[in-house]
């Protein structure tokens, strides 16, 4: 039996990234070596896809492609692994060890690009594999994919709500744990948010990073103008925090200091209260003084639905810092994502499960327009043709990563808002949920029906 005791206290990120291969769940391990054991090792289909909108949901942004990808060039089971998998009651002999030593992600992945708006049903990606091997890196696939895909659909909506105003990821802190916070960072930036406060995030993706003090500061001091002072002079043109005490008080000194200590000030921000009268009073009291061009940023508790109602209140507001809300998805914290075998060895399989269905064989997605605004999918076979653009496409061949999908991430975050702006209004807004129609071609549904009843017909012989 695995004794914890003998685990180190800390791991290092090298550590952590030659153990990927153990980011598993332990039922595809038993399978894998199941597989082994049988000598099943054919090829595999493996399609990633969600089943339903939750009810705040219009549609999903898919992300997370990049991170996925690099995991897979990089994917092995070191020594430290075998030795683990070893130790656990006799489930792992050494044959199949000495197999898993050798495994390297060698297959091919066709996916939707990162930033593709998607919906229920739609293959985000599929991956084509030796059975086990596709068995291996299912939980690896659904976390790397649905986390991201998930904080990038929220942020999509929040972004959509700021009407091109600036929003800053403040959830660092609130996040659920420290690889969401990144990994929240990066889907966020791709769905067009306009910086992040998590410096590890700006260093490891190139991300801006954006804040500047907060209300310990102001508190630290004998007064709320002496703080101001202090702060504004070691960084000219910073944004002031406003609310440590009482926003139009707060901001009245600010204005003072400004006009008699030649202060320079880019913005304010209010954390608290009410964000729109409070707003609408700062603004005033800031163009009175001439500050026509002193910035107002509002944090504190926001979502999308909140951004909406204040600037169609009129609220003077020039940008948002969004952090809880944002970074846990707290309306919809779950997508109901999965990874279904859908053919092994060149035949078709399916789950039948009521509510839990899925289509046979791999497959491709044709997105039709008219006069450039999305219309309507087909979900086809992967071998047909149909009428619109084709979306998915090959993201890695025989185990390298395709030029294509090789992207900086402003290239995804540029792509990501050309194909957002395609969709219909309606789909875009934050207000309500809009269907949108996702047929399935006639020969998909056809391959079903003769599957099904091919099982069936077996079932009734067994």
């Amino acid at each position: 039996m695995h004794d914890p005791r003998q685990s180190p206290l800390s791991e290092s990120a090298n550590d952590l990234g030659a153990s990927t291969a153990l980011f598993a769940d332990l039922y595809e391990l038993t399978m894998a070596r199941a597989y082994f054991d049988l000598g099943m090792n054919d090829t595999s289909v493996f399609s990633l896809f969600i089943r339903k909108l939750p009810p705040t949901r219009n549609f999903f942004l898919a992300a997370g492609l990049g991170t996925l990808l690099r995991d897979l060039t990089e994917y092995r089971f070191n020594q430290r692994a075998l030795d683990y998998l070893a130790s656990l009651d006799g489930k792992f002999p050494d044959p199949f060890l000495k197999w898993l030593e050798k495994v390297r992600f060698n297959g091919t992945v066709r996916a939707v690009p990162e930033g593709t708006p998607i919906f229920p049903m739609e293959p985000i990606l599929e991956i084509e594999a030796p059975i086990g091997v596709g068995q291996l890196i299912e939980t690896l696939v659904m976390n790397r994919i649905g986390l991201e895909t998930l904080l990038a659909s929220k942020a999509a909506r929040v972004v959509t709500a700021a009407e091109g105003r600036m929003v800053a990821d403040f959830g660092t802190r609130r996040a659920q744990g420290t690889d969401a916070a990144l990994r929240g960072a990066r889907a966020f930036w791709i769905a067009g948010a306009g910086g992040t406060s998590n410096v590890l995030a700006g260093e490891r993706y190139g991300l801006p990073v954006l804040g500047t003090v907060a209300h310990s500061f102001i508190e630290a001091f004998p007064s709320e103008s002496e703080a101001f002072k202090a702060f504004a002079e070691i960084y000219p043109g910073t944004t002031l925090l406003i609310d440590t005490y009482d926003t139009l008080v707060g901001v009245r000194r600010l204005v003072e200091l400004i006009h008699s200590e030649n202060l320079q000030i880019g913005g304010v921000r209010i954390d608290s209260g009410d964000l729109l009268e409070l707003s609408r009073a700062t603004r005033l009291t800031l163009d009175e003084a001439g500050l026509t061009e002193v910035k107002i940023f509002v944090s504190g508790g926001l979502c999308e639905r909140k951004l909406s109602a204040l600037l169609a209140a009129g609220a003077p507001i020039d940008g948002f810092g969004v952090g809880t809300e944002m970074s846990v998805s707290s309306d919809a914290p779950a997508l109901d994502i999965v990874y279904k075998l859908t053919s092994y060895a060149n035949e078709g399989r399916m789950k039948m499960a009521p509510g839990k269905r899925t289509l046979p064989g791999p497959k491709q997605v044709f997105r039709r327009y008219r006069d450039d605004v999305a219309v309507g999918d087909t979900l086809t076979r992967a071998d047909e043709t149909a009428e619109g653009e084709p979306l998915l496409a090959a993201a890695m061949v025989d185990g390298a990563i395709s030029p294509t999908s090789q992207l900086e991430l402003n290239q995804i975050r540029d792509y990501a808002a050309q194909q957002i702006g395609r969709l219909p209004t309606a789909v875009r807004s934050v207000e309500e949920a809009t269907p949108y129609t996702v047929d399935v071609s006639p020969r998909l549904a056809a391959d079903e029906a003769a599957l099904e009843q091919r099982i069936t017909e077996r079932a009734l012989v067994e």
